[in-house]
Parts: structure tokens; C-alpha cells; sequence
């Protein structure tokens, strides 16, 4: 009995040491504006045991200790450790921005740090994602950033277009974990396919300008770089739900197993969004997945495996209309051309379908204290494309159920189709396809090392190979029994052409068939001085384009024009800069930089065919000279940064699609156009009390074209060469985005979980592209002057200033309030846009120069979404 006593009396001992040698610890991590950090890392020093911080930026540790150290740390701010002796609460947690923090991943992502990087940058945390996202398109997000313009362009889910300093996706660098996402044969950046990253960003930054990108890839109007969470410190995950207008509904959940002792990681996380969409006939359903598994080997090799996407299919307003149509339409500016109805059901005549899949494993090496090496192998796999009207009489498409402004009468188009088939006819209109699909595989691999005291060398190597393919494939015959597909000359084709017979059928290849090949080898090096109040850097990057063109359609397999010759292209960047502490709170920096860039594979194939006269291998590189001044201030409750910007383009290919007087529209490559992007930007934010913070910006643009060119070749939808363009466009304003732009924020916190936030954003100076029908010159023109050597071509006339379109202003509102709901941390958002139903026209192109022949998208009126995230 003595014994059992003892053993019970050394097990209560035991029992209560163990209780005493934990220690309770809690706190807030926040930035140097005192703004919550959500996601911020916390670690007891020494062991696997951590949490992260909230929405709020609140956080709960147990420690395994009575004291001991923990580690604070959020990717681009300096890491904080903080000593404790029993049960803690550190209260508010500030962090300084730093690049000595997770620096690998800064590295390796390519982020700039505030008050060194010398670029002018805007960071968006995922509690602004979370925040301001609602039922917008993801660029949107960033319109109360410098320079930038967002629009949803047709109104449909994930077709939203960003502009940065005037220049559009092609020519911003959009990066997500340090990869490149751009489109390697034209540079687009389709956003429906990232459908999914509001709800895995854990931090967004924009570069404005040169930027601080590595990679050998210069960016022209600036970066986006994107950096998805990994996997969760914490056990747990989250529940999300949320519904909003026009049937919006989007659920969906994420899971982490947490870091467990043998180093593993994982986080996996699926949504659901479907919807009827704010533009008639754009109804929509996606998912969004992501899933990363991560392994820290030892205290030097970190492996992570990310896979990600966002498979969705959604009907478009690809065609614009004009005002008067919006004015006289039954449903306003929600009016669509593009969709109709059949047995009571509706056809999106244009829509998107797409899946586009991004795998990457990347591998962290910190070889030593002083040098570290990053590798990402990745790989993309594209499938999807988009609908369109097709057939000898597409006017089939212009018959509506009532008026003019009511949708596409299908069954009238079925009924003609059936009664051709009666009669030994094809379909004079059917449904179409064009499918742009790839593949693409890549290696990143980026070295840093510090040489001597204060000089570090950053060094990489960037190779990828990418196959699009690019077809147009039949998909309703519409009621006919088979389509009669058209040749290049827009004569039925030969019933014997062994090549593309006559009759197609649903799942037939029609128009064009081809393959484009793209390979690229980049190195870079960066040389990084810091010492004291001073930064300085000096980058120099080199890389090699190569294309090839494979043509299934217009040429046989043992044609030796099926598959062209590879051409390549030298491109380099050299650019430098340096940055200034003139004391705690002021800094000051500059940077210039030049580019030469590869022409874009249209560049160099530019009829849609392989015929040596098709082919530009002599294309001009595209040349860039950038210079740029910035000013910044921060002092204990404010923060601001002015920035001045120059930057000459010369030798642009420009790839735009242009609407006719007639309504048709075309599209061209535009090789050799010249334009001057100047500027300046400011934004503030401004803390007055614990409980409000005030953001603010405003941004004065002046981009114009500065050159002419002459006999542009303009291709039809089927890329059918129509005829040439010449475009006198020097002192032209480039259009498309707005060149002055302000913004005003404020968020007010009532309490600890619980805020408004207000946004007002103002946009003027936007100009619509510019129309080109005026010195448009017909193939058939063309053919009649090379027949007549009496006849000339018309002079051509210079392009009159584009139409300007009216300013508008627009209100957008949330409120955020965080509770508990049982055991878990519950948070509820509603947000709203455009509050005040303001009518404004977000995009348009010019036809003759006024508002009446402009075509037009009007922006999306009021709406809402409430949102709930319940976390476990």
C-alpha cells in the first residue's frame, strides 16, 4: 500500500511539472502601420511546436516549456524573437520589413522589400484578399493601386483584364511563386484559368516599373507576383460559404495536417462557384483546388510540392455593342449579342471552357549562413478554349425572339438547318470552337551567396519548352446533318481534298489546324550592395526565344512547308538601382533600366500559314528604356511614396483585334509601333488612432504613340487575310486604360474582430482604342491595284484622337465581424460594389471618333456577397 502511495505521489509530481513547464502565450503580430498580419508564423524556438496568427492577427501558443524563445516571422518582414518565463501576452507584436526574413522565399519569389528594393511597389495581404474580393474578378482587387486600371471587360466569370501604366497582361510580368505564367507565345494572362488564388494568396505585391523580378524576363509596365500559402503551421483548416446576386454561390474547405514531428506538411483545399453572372447569358461553374505536401529534411533542404487550378466553363459577351443598344434594351446594361435560346434552354454562342494546371517542386537549400539555392521544376498542362458562331451565313445569328435586343432565336436556325438536310444541304450556321491548348515545362533555379561584406550575388538559370495548339473544332451542327468548311480562298472545299474534305462533322478539325513551338534559355545575375542607410543594386539578364510552326490544315505530311524552320531571337535586360535612408523615416531611390525583347510568336509568323512570305525571321526585337525617381516616407502613424516614371517603347509588336464600321471584327499583328508611358504616382496611409486607417492614391498618366505604320495585313475570325490597314498613329493617346486615377480608403475597426471598410476609386483620361476602318484597303482592292498599274492605293489619313469616354467614380463597402460560434472562430463578411448603381462604360473602341459609333462594355452595376469562414 506504502508503495502504491509513492507511485501515486512521484506520478501527481510528475503530472504538475509537466503543467508547469507549459506556459500560455498570446499576441498580436501586425506590420510597421500597426495593420494586422494574418498568417504570420509562431514558433517556440528549438522545437515543431507553432501556430499562425489569424484574420486578425491574433495568435494562442502553448509552449512545451516554462520559457524559452519564440520566433515571429511573415514572408518580407524582419524576424522578432522574443524571449518568455511562464504565461505571456506579448500584446501587440510590431515587425520591421526586412528582406532577413524567410529570405530564400523572398529570393526565390522575387519580392521587394520596403525601404531597399529600389522599385515602386504595392503589397496586398490576404486579409485585404479577404476583405475586398467578394463576387469581383481577382485583378480587381488591386484598382485602388498606382497605375492600375481593372475592368471585368465583358462582364463574364474570369474575364477580368488589369492595365498597368497603360500597358496590358502582355506586357506585365505575372509570377506566381516565383514561376512565370504568361502565355509564351503571346504573353496573355487569362485570369479565369487562376480562378482559384483568392482563397490561397498569402500575399500579392505589384511592382510597378522595372521591377524586382530575377527571372530573365523584362517586364514592361511592371510585375504581379503572387505567393500562394504552403502548408499550414497549425493543425486545423476552415470552412467557407458565401452567396451574393445573380444566383452567386461559392462553398468550399481547407484541411492541414499541420508540421508534424517527422517534417511532413500538407494542406489541401477545394471550392465550388457557380452563378447566372451580372451580364445576361454568362452563367457560370467552376472549382479551385490546391494541395501542397512539404518535407523539411533537416535544418538546411526544404522540399514542397504545389499543385493548383481552377477547370470552369462560363458564357461570354465577347462582342460590344453600341450605347444606344444598351439604352434601348430590356435589360440595360446587362445586355449580351452573344447568347440564345433553344427548346427553352440557353446557348452561349461565345463562352470559355478551360482547365489549366500548374505542378511545381521546389526545393530550399540553405547551403551555409551566407548562401542559399532555390529550384522550381514545374509544369503546365492547358485544356479548354472558347465558342463562336461559324458558317456560310452566320447572319443566322442576327434573328432574335422579339426585338433586336432579346436573345439569339436557335430553334429558327435548327429549323433551317434540318429543312437543308431534307435536301441535301449543310448547315449554313453552326456552332464553333477555337481550342488553344499546351503544354509546358520548366526549370528555375536561383543562387545567392554573399561575396564579401555587404555585396551579395544573386545568379540563375530560367529554361522552358512549350507546344500550343491551336484548332478550330465544329460542336453543333445546329439541326443540319454535316458543314461545308471553306478554304483560305472562301471557296468550298474541293469533296476530293485529301487534306480538310468538304463535309465536317461534330468533333471535325474546320478553319486552321496548327501547332506553335516555343523554347527559351535564360540566364540572369544580380549584384546586390547594402550597407548602412544604402542599397544598390545591379542586374543583367540574357535570353534566347525560338519558335517553330507546324500547319495540320493547309499542308500534307509529306509537304516540307508542314513544319517551318526554328528561329530565334537574342533578348537582354541591364538594369540598376539604388535606394537611400535619409533617416528613420525618409528614403529616396532610383532606378533605369533598357530592355530588348523577342518579337511574340505572331511577330514572326504573321499570315497563318508557312509559306516563306508569311514568315518575318528579321523580326525587330522590342526595345525599352525605363527611368524612374521615388520618395518615401515613414513616420509612426503615416506613410506615403511619390514615384515619377519614364518609359520609351520603340519597335512594339502590338497584337489587338479591331471592329469595322460594319460591326465585323478583325484582328492584326502590328509590328514596329513606337510609345512614350510617362508619369506620376502617390499613395499614403495614414493611422490617426488604433481604430481607423486611412489609405489613399492618385496617379497622372501621358501615353501616346509615336510612330506610323503602313500596310498592317488584318485577318478575319476563320484567319483569313481581308485586306491592310494603315495606321498613322504618332501623338495618338493610348487607349484602354484610365491615364488618372485617385482612391481613398478608410477602415474602421469597432472591434477586436470587427471592421468596416470603405474604398472610393475615381477614374478619368480613359480613351477607347483607336478605329483603323478609315484606311482600311481590301484584298480584293489590293488585287485590282496589282492588276492596274493605273490605279493607286488611297492616301492614307491620320487617326484622329480616340473617343474619350465620360469619367466615372465608383463606392465599395464591407463589413467584417468575427465571433465564436461554439469552440470555433467564426467570421462573417458582407461586401458590396459599386454601391450606389453608378452607370459608367469600363471599355471601349473607338469606330469614327464619337460616343454614338463607339462599341462599347459598361461596367457591372450594384453587387453584393455574404460570406462566411468558420475555422477549426
Amino acid at each position: 500500500m506504502r508503495n502504491f502511495k509513492n507511485l501515486l505521489l512521484l506520478a501527481l509530481l510528475f503530472i504538475s511539472a509537466t503543467v508547469l513547464s507549459q506556459s500560455k502565450l498570446t499576441g498580436t503580430v501586425v506590420d510597421e502601420m500597426g495593420q494586422p498580419l494574418p498568417s504570420a508564423s509562431v514558433i517556440e524556438k528549438g522545437t515543431m511546436n507553432g501556430v499562425e496568427t489569424d484574420f486578425d492577427g491574433n495568435f494562442t501558443l502553448n509552449a512545451k516549456s516554462s520559457q524559452g524563445t519564440v520566433v515571429v516571422s511573415f514572408v518580407g518582414y524582419a524576424v522578432k524573437e522574443l524571449k518568455f518565463t511562464g504565461a505571456v501576452n506579448f500584446g501587440e507584436i510590431q515587425l520591421a520589413p526586412s528582406n532577413e526574413l524567410d529570405e530564400i522565399v523572398v529570393t526565390a519569389t522575387s519580392l521587394a522589400i520596403d525601404r531597399k528594393t529600389p522599385v515602386a511597389v504595392s503589397t496586398v495581404k490576404a486579409a485585404d484578399i479577404e476583405r475586398k474580393l467578394g463576387t469581383q474578378e481577382f485583378p480587381e482587387i488591386l484598382k485602388s493601386t498606382p497605375g492600375v486600371y481593372a475592368t471585368r471587360s465583358g462582364g463574364g466569370f474570369g474575364d477580368g483584364r488589369i492595365n498597368l501604366r497603360g500597358f496590358n497582361s502582355v506586357n506585365i510580368g505575372v509570377m506566381i511563386n516565383g514561376v512565370p505564367v504568361n502565355d509564351m507565345e503571346n504573353g496573355r494572362v487569362f485570369w479565369s484559368n487562376w480562378a482559384g488564388l483568392g482563397d490561397v494568396t498569402s500575399v500579392m505585391q505589384v511592382q510597378r516599373g522595372l521591377g524586382a523580378s530575377k527571372v530573365a524576363v523584362p517586364s514592361v509596365g511592371g510585375t504581379i507576383n503572387i505567393v500562394t500559402k504552403s502548408t499550414d503551421i497549425e493543425r486545423g483548416g476552415n470552412i467557407i460559404a458565401s452567396t451574393g446576386n445573380d444566383g452567386y454561390q461559392k462553398y468550399g474547405f481547407t484541411l492541414s495536417t499541420g508540421k508534424m514531428e517527422n517534417g511532413f506538411a500538407s494542406t489541401v483545399s477545394v471550392s465550388k462557384v457557380s452563378g447566372q453572372g451580372f451580364v445576361d447569358g454568362t452563367e457560370f461553374e467552376g472549382w479551385n483546388y490546391f494541395a501542397n505536401i512539404s518535407k523539411e529534411i533537416n535544418d538546411r533542404h526544404t522540399i514542397s510540392l504545389t499543385t493548383f487550378g481552377a477547370p470552369q466553363r462560363h458564357g461570354q459577351r465577347q462582342n460590344r455593342s453600341t450605347i444606344d443598344t444598351y439604352r434601348r434594351a430590356e435589360s440595360g446594361i446587362r445586355f449580351n449579342p452573344d447568347w440564345g435560346l433553344r427548346d427553352g434552354n440557353v446557348v452561349h454562342v461565345e463562352d470559355n471552357f478551360y482547365h489549366k494546371n500548374q505542378t511545381s517542386l521546389n526545393h530550399y537549400w540553405d547551403i551555409n549562413d551566407k548562401t542559399s539555392l532555390s529550384t522550381a521544376l514545374y509544369f503546365s498542362i492547358g485544356r479548354g478554349g472558347g465558342g463562336a458562331r461559324g458558317g456560310s451565313n452566320i447572319n443566322l445569328f442576327q434573328n432574335r425572339i422579339g426585338g433586336a435586343d432579346q436573345p439569339i432565336d436557335i430553334d429558327n436556325i435548327v429549323s433551317i438547318n434540318r429543312a437543308n438536310g431534307t435536301a441535301g444541304l449543310g448547315s449554313e450556321a453552326v456552332l464553333l470552337a477555337s481550342k488553344n491548348e499546351h503544354e509546358w515545362y520548366g526549370g528555375l533555379t536561383t543562387f545567392k551567396t554573399e561575396l564579401v561584406e555587404n555585396l551579395d550575388f544573386v545568379g540563375g538559370v530560367d529554361i522552358r519548352h512549350y507546344k500550343g495548339l491551336h484548332y478550330r473544332e465544329l460542336t453543333d451542327l445546329l439541326g443540319g446533318s454535316y458543314y461545308w468548311d471553306v478554304d483560305s480562298d472562301g471557296n468550298q472545299n474541293d469533296v476530293n481534298n485529301v487534306i480538310n474534305p468538304r463535309e465536317k462533322y461534330v468533333g471535325d478539325v474546320v478553319s486552321y489546324n496548327n501547332d506553335g513551338i516555343v523554347d527559351w534559355q535564360g540566364v540572369f545575375t544580380q549584384f546586390e550592395y547594402s550597407k548602412g542607410d544604402f542599397n544598390a543594386f545591379l542586374s543583367t539578364a540574357i535570353s534566347n526565344t525560338s519558335y517553330k510552326r507546324i500547319d495540320y490544315f493547309n499542308y500534307l505530311a509529306t509537304d516540307p512547308n508542314r513544319e517551318t524552320d526554328t528561329y530565334s531571337f537574342l533578348g537582354y535586360s541591364v538594369k540598376g538601382g539604388a535606394n537611400y535612408k535619409i533617416d528613420g523615416v525618409q528614403n529616396v531611390f532610383a532606378n533605369v533600366g533598357y530592355f530588348e525583347r523577342a518579337p511574340f510568336f505572331n511577330g514572326v509568323f504573321t499570315r497563318f500559314d508557312n509559306e516563306a512570305s508569311s514568315i518575318n525571321a528579321d523580326a525587330d526585337t522590342e526595345k525599352i528604356l525605363s527611368f524612374e525617381l521615388g520618395y518615401g516616407v515613414r513616420a509612426e502613424k503615416f506613410a506615403a511614396n511619390l514615384n515619377v516614371y519614364r518609359t520609351e517603347w520603340r519597335d512594339r509588336n502590338l497584337s489587338t483585334r479591331l471592329n469595322a464600321e460594319n460591326g465585323e471584327q478583325f484582328s492584326t499583328n502590328i509590328p514596329g509601333v513606337d510609345a512614350l508611358h510617362q508619369g506620376v504616382e502617390v499613395d499614403f496611409t495614414w493611422k490617426p488612432t488604433d481604430y481607423l486607417t486611412v489609405t489613399g492614391m492618385g496617379s497622372l498618366g501621358d501615353w501616346k504613340w509615336a510612330s506610323d505604320i503602313y500596310r498592317v495585313p488584318v485577318f478575319d475570325p476563320e484567319q483569313q487575310f481581308v485586306g491592310e490597314v494603315d495606321l498613322l498613329l504618332d501623338g495618338v493617346r493610348v487607349g484602354d486604360a484610365a491615364q488618372t486615377t485617385a482612391a481613398l480608403g478608410l477602415l474602421y475597426k469597432f472591434w477586436e474582430k470587427s471592421s468596416l471598410t470603405v474604398d472610393y476609386n475615381y477614374f478619368g483620361e480613359l480613351y477607347s482604342d483607336f478605329s483603323f476602318s478609315q484606311n482600311f484597303t481590301s484584298k480584293d482592292r489590293i488585287e485590282e491595284i496589282a492588276n492596274d498599274p493605273t490605279l493607286t492605293r488611297d492616301e492614307p489619313k491620320r487617326v484622329g484622337q480616340p473617343w474619350k469616354m465620360p469619367n466615372y467614380h465608383t463606392f465599395d463597402a464591407s463589413i467584417r465581424h468575427g465571433f465564436n460560434f461554439g469552440d470555433f472562430d467564426t467570421t462573417l463578411t458582407l461586401r458590396v460594389n459599386n454601391i450606389f448603381d453608378t452607370e459608367y462604360i469600363s471599355d471601349a473602341q473607338d469606330v469614327s471618333g464619337t460616343a454614338a459609333s463607339a462599341l462599347v462594355w459598361y461596367g457591372a452595376g450594384r453587387t453584393f456577397s455574404l460570406g462566411a469562414k468558420i475555422k477549426f
